[in-house]
């Protein structure tokens, strides 16, 4: 193996070494910690330890030049950044944009906040204005820091972001999450990552790529943005952002993970697998964060009409309950004859099987969905429906005419669909949620509706915010249709996660202790 200093893929620096005693007590000694990657074969330090690994290995490892450049940069970092008060005096928050608007209170507020710190979460409720607010407060490093601003967001909402920039008299850098660039120049960059939950996985691509460029050195400041910052009521979602924004808790992750995501060790096939999927000493959590987590709700910030849910049993026809008990029964049957023939895992079998139940739950609910909608429309409202399954969405909008809204359209075209629903040219639009109900402002409806909620709270409500914004005429009635027990697991699940996610935020006393949903639908094929 060829000793060598590297660039590691989430901007850490790697030792590459085979085991040598005296080179492997040396850089135990080194300080900040380094990790031993075992699987990986090398070991991983933080920047920080940069000086001492090169004093500690005397130039008998070689650097890789991409490091010898981040190396560089460190040693010769950007001049520091004005006062706060002179930051926020330059970003203009009282002025009027060029478009006539001004920034709501809240909206100063933020940026205020932002410019106080170079590296923060803005987790304010869907429909607050983040992206303006992070503007605004981008404007100001751009003008005393010559800073430029880079933009990560989904390719739908960069139409959003370009429209925003120009009433602020902004250039703008915009990346999707599919391709984030490796690197950032050497003038000095504020980085503004919206819709940041999409980096709440560590080990994927995107992440890491977020987290190299979070730890460039060249990078004046990010801002992550996003409404749901843990997005499935898990801790364990928070860390990269945390990381990303270099919060001291994400600096020991197996530490995080035993304090708040009952991280342990546990026998799977046997071997040993650590485990962190749980929540736990979230109020704590949440005290640690808030100095760089900071989240508001609407009702906190503005004077909108009252958002209400109306959870709707859908009751079956005794011709079509017999058809919709067949089609589940198949399905468990032909779970448990794979399961008995050893064909697949038994707990890795029960989401993909819930997946169909619900898929067939949502089908069976077309009939009650056209006649709520039928029912609305002719009284002159205009309607949102939300669904997890395209075929439904189609289906649907073959019946009642409308606009569909799925990831099969471009993003452009997407934007269209969603101007001609605003201008009333049309009265519907059935979307599904991982396209409608990301970025789009859908105000004019004052019904929505859910044919089946998203296994997360973030997306449930993500997809009802479109709805409840600024500009809404008045209040606005969420659907929740629920047939049989798919419907009451996750809508059971949802209010779970819901109350994780209000401890951590600050907004809930205590934890709802409730069982995971792997645990229930096992309970629910073993009872069938």
């Amino acid at each position: 193996m060829r000793c060598l200093l590297r660039l590691g893929a989430t901007g850490l620096i790697e030792v590459v070494s085979p085991f040598d005693a005296v080179t492997s007590a040396q850089l135990r000694a080194i300080r900040p910690r380094g990790e031993w990657l075992a699987r990986r074969g090398c070991w991983e330090f933080p920047q920080e330890a940069a000086a001492a690994l090169q004093q500690a290995l005397a130039g008998r490892f070689p650097v890789e030049p991409q490091l010898a450049t981040w190396l560089a940069w460190l040693e010769q970092p950007l001049p520091p950044l004005p006062p706060h008060r002179q930051l926020v005096r330059a970003a203009d928050l009282d002025q009027p944009l060029e478009d006539g608007r001004r920034l709501l209170a809240h909206q100063r507020a933020a940026g205020r906040w932002l410019l106080a710190r170079r590296g923060a979460v803005l987790a304010d409720a869907m429909g607050l204005g983040k992206t303006l607010s992070a503007l605004a407060a981008a404007r100001a490093m751009v003008r005393l820091a010559d800073c430029r601003i880079l933009v990560v967001a989904p390719v739908g909402l960069h139409d959003h972001w370009r429209a925003e920039a120009l009433a602020l008299g902004l250039r703008l850098e915009l990346h999707s999450w599919a391709r984030l660039p490796p690197e950032l120049p050497a003038a000095g960059t504020v980085l503004i990552a919206d819709e940041a939950h999409f980096a709440q996985n560590a080990h994927t691509a995107r992440c890491k790529a977020l987290l190299r460029l979070a730890r460039h050195p060249r990078l004046r400041a990010i801002w992550l943005l996003t409404g749901t910052p843990m997005k499935n009521g898990r801790p364990a979602q928070l860390f990269p952002l945390l990381a990303a924004i270099g919060h001291p808790l994400a600096r020991h992750q197996r530490a995080y993970e035993e304090l708040f995501c009952q991280g342990h060790w546990r026998d799977q096939g046997g071997r040993r697998v650590w485990q962190a999927t749980g929540a736990t000493n979230l109020a704590e959590l949440q005290r640690l964060t808030r100095p760089l987590v900071l989240h508001r709700r609407k009702q906190d910030c503005l004077d909108l009409p009252p958002k209400q849910r109306a959870l709707i049993p859908v009751q079956l026809e005794p011709d079509q309950a017999l058809g919709f008990e067949q089609r589940l029964q198949r399905k468990v049957d032909a779970y448990r004859r794979r399961a008995a023939r050893g064909e697949v895992r038994r707990d890795a079998e029960v989401l993909a099987v819930f997946t169909a139940l619900r898929q067939i739950a949502s089908h069976s609910k077309l009939a009650a969905a056209r006649e709520l909608v039928q029912r609305q429309l002719a009284a002159g409202e205009a309607v949102v429906v939300f669904t997890a399954f395209r075929t439904t969405a189609s289906l649907l909008q073959a019946e009642l005419g409308g606009a569909l809204l799925t990831g099969a359209l471009e993003p452009r075209r997407r934007q269209q669909l969603v101007d001609h629903f605003q201008e009333g040219r049309s009265p519907l639009l059935i979307a599904t949620y991982g396209t409608g109900g990301l970025g789009f402002t859908l105000h004019r409806a004052r019904h929505v509706v859910l044919i089946e909620r998203p296994w997360t709270p973030g997306d449930a409500e993500q997809a009802e915010d479109r709805c409840h914004r600024i500009g809404m005429a008045g209040s606005l009635i969420c659907h929740w249709l629920q047939l049989g027990v798919a419907d009451q697991l996750v809508d059971g699940l949802i209010a779970s996660k819901a109350e994780r996610i209000a401890v951590l935020l600050g907004r809930g006393q205590q934890e709802l202790r409730r069982r995971d949903l792997v645990a229930m639908v096992r309970d629910l094929m073993q009872n069938w």
